[in-house]
Parts: structure tokens; C-alpha cells; sequence
């Protein structure tokens, strides 16, 4: 039997299939096989199509599933992890309403300052543990400023990682860690900022509901089965952001653990036992996988990711291998990047002898 676990990142979605009773990768997939596509209408925006996204998403899974020659019901559950902070605007049909914008896009960067101004940091700190920023939240106001007659239409909001579980389940849903993401979340109140809901004019009726991290998140559908090529009726039980997802899946889960990924972006991410912020904004804190919410009668010690983000520290790899790799893969970039570094470090230590 198998777990799944699909990847929706800004690059491509991809596929794993894994052996429960031994953890080993019996399978992957990915889709499109080189970087998908990220539409810039305007310099400094970054939007992708949802629709594209399932697509791919079926197209990964069904490879996973065919490379481990494998049958239809050996699927027990599906986890979701996904490129985080952006904005899905769902219709009463759940139809993606406009491109969704996503993490690197900075339109509403004015918008979280001004709202950091308004509110104040004895708000924002404490309570969000970050300046609304740039994140999910400040988009949603962009939106409602400058497409009214999107925003009007707008009956759900939800995350890319939300976005496909509804694709999956035909529920939208979120979690506490994506609503501490698109800074929604009130740490000091444990619900959705009112505060920040009411500053922007968002009605809250426009979230999802809240599932738990790990647990039962909706099953798969008779339609979604189909087009997988799984079961009807598999649970979707888990789904997370790919920072703290990827510090899920290096067991860092416990205070004073670090993580250190590179995709698109670059990441350094630390988990603390304690509710905190950091003062000067450099890095921002979200609830780790692993946060008690406001539906956990336990009274276990928080776990707050504390989290460093280059962005563009993969994609400007990519862009430099293309521009001047030539023929060479990046393994061999690298080492002539290397080999650049030394001859410079030679010179300038010369330097230093003169």
C-alpha cells in the first residue's frame, strides 16, 4: 500500500508515491518537465493559472502511478504540500475567478505598509507576529481596490495548496498554518484577525473552513478519482506550505531544529517553542505543522517557523545556467562558478601580499 503525496510548486507539480510500512519512494512524477509558466502582466507582478495547476497535477500523478505499475485502490491517503502566501480567488462553483497571484508577485507591498502604519506594530507584531505586508491578506485588498467586480463575485478565498485540495474533495477548507501564512491569523486571540479583516473591508464569511494540519481533510471524488486514476473515497490528510513542509520532511519539528531548502526562492527556516516576532521584520514567524490550534483541547507548547527568504535564489540559478551555462548541466555551472571563485580568491590574496 501507498501514500501520495503531490507538490504544487511555483516550477512544476510533482508527484510521490511511498511505501507505508517502509517509507521507500516507490514512484515520482512532475509536470511540465521544465519551469511552469509565470505570467508577469506588469513589472513586479507574478501570476499562474489554478486551472494549470490541475492539470498538472493529474498529469504527475498518473505518471507516478504508472511508473509503480500500480492499481487504483493501493492508495491510502494524499498529502498536499504547496508554494505558499498566494491568493486564489474561488467563485460559488469553486471556479478560479482571475489567475491566482502568487508569492513573488509584490503589488501589494503599499498596501501592508500602510496597513502596518494604520494598525500599528503593538498590533501586528503580537498578534500576526508580522507586518500584513506583502502577504495573502494585503493581495485580497488589492483586489478588492482594483477589481471590485471580482472581489464582488468572490465567495471563497483560499491558499494554492487549499485551492487544490477542493480539486480533490469539492470542499474548501484551510488550516491555521495557511491562515497564519496569508496573515489572516490572530496568535494572541487564536482566530482570524478581526483587527486586520476589518481594517481591509474583507468580510471573514470569505475564508475557508479550518481542518486540522494532519487528519481527515475531505475524500477524493467520484470526478477527481477519475481523473487521477485512484480511488473514490481516498482521504486527503494533510496538507502544509512548502517551508514548513519541508521542515516537516527533514524532522524538523522542535525548537532550535533548523531546515535549509533552495527551490525557486532560497529558505532558512528554524522552528521556536515560543509565540515570537522579530522586531526589525527581517525574518517572519508562521504556525509550524506541528502548532496546537484553537480545535486542540491539548496544551502543548507552540511551534512557531521562523523563517529567511532569499527570493529568487533558485530561479536566478536557473536564469544563470541558461544565459551563460551553454551546453553544461548545472552540476557543471556550479563547478566552473567555483573554479571563478578560487582564481578570485588567488588574485585578491596576491593583492594583499603587494
Amino acid at each position: 500500500m501507498y501514500l501520495l503525496g503531490i507538490d504544487l510548486g511555483s516550477s512544476s507539480v510533482k508527484a510521490a508515491l511511498v511505501e507505508t510500512d517502509t517509507g521507500r519512494v516507490a514512484a515520482t512524477g512532475q509536470y511540465p518537465a521544465t519551469e511552469m509558466t509565470i505570467d508577469a502582466p506588469q513589472p513586479g507582478w507574478a501570476e499562474q493559472d489554478p486551472a494549470a495547476w490541475w492539470d498538472a497535477a493529474q498529469r504527475a500523478v498518473k505518471s507516478a502511478m504508472a511508473q509503480a505499475d500500480v492499481g487504483h485502490d493501493t492508495v491510502q491517503a494524499i498529502g498536499i504540500g504547496y508554494q505558499m502566501h498566494g491568493l486564489v480567488c474561488l467563485d460559488a462553483d469553486q471556479n478560479a475567478l482571475r489567475p491566482s497571484i502568487i508569492w513573488c508577485d509584490s503589488r501589494a507591498i503599499t498596501i501592508g505598509d500602510e496597513a502596518f502604519e494604520a494598525l500599528g506594530a503593538s498590533y501586528c507584531l503580537p498578534h500576526l507576529l508580522n507586518s500584513p505586508g506583502n502577504f495573502t491578506a494585503s493581495k485580497l485588498r488589492w483586489v478588492q481596490q482594483n477589481e471590485p467586480e471580482v472581489f464582488a463575485k468572490i465567495d471563497r478565498i483560499c491558499l494554492h495548496g487549499d485551492y487544490l485540495a477542493a480539486k480533490l474533495t469539492g470542499e474548501v477548507a484551510t488550516t491555521v498554518s495557511g491562515l497564519s501564512e496569508g496573515m489572516f491569523w490572530d496568535f494572541a486571540e487564536g482566530r482570524p484577525s478581526q483587527a486586520l479583516l476589518d481594517h481591509y473591508g474583507i468580510p471573514e464569511s470569505l475564508l475557508a473552513d479550518r481542518v486540522p494540519t494532519f487528519g481527515d481533510q475531505g475524500k477524493l471524488t467520484a470526478e477527481a478519482a477519475a481523473a487521477l486514476g485512484l480511488a473514490a473515497g481516498t482521504p486527503v490528510t494533510y496538507r502544509a506550505g512548502d517551508q514548513p513542509n519541508n521542515a516537516l520532511s527533514l524532522n524538523v519539528l522542535n525548537a532550535g531544529e533548523v531546515a535549509a531548502t533552495a527551490g525557486t526562492s532560497g529558505v532558512v527556516y528554524g522552528v521556536s517553542d515560543q509565540v515570537q516576532y522579530d522586531p526589525q521584520s527581517r525574518i517572519n514567524s508562521f504556525a509550524h505543522v506541528n502548532h496546537p490550534t484553537e480545535a486542540d483541547p491539548s496544551k502543548r507548547e507552540a511551534r512557531i517557523g521562523l523563517l529567511l527568504c532569499i527570493n529568487g535564489t533558485g530561479i536566478a540559478n536557473a536564469w544563470a545556467t541558461r544565459l551563460v551555462g551553454g551546453e553544461h548541466d548545472y552540476a557543471a555551472h556550479h563547478g566552473l562558478a567555483a573554479h571563478a571563485g578560487q582564481r578570485r580568491d588567488r588574485r585578491a590574496s596576491g593583492l594583499c601580499r603587494l
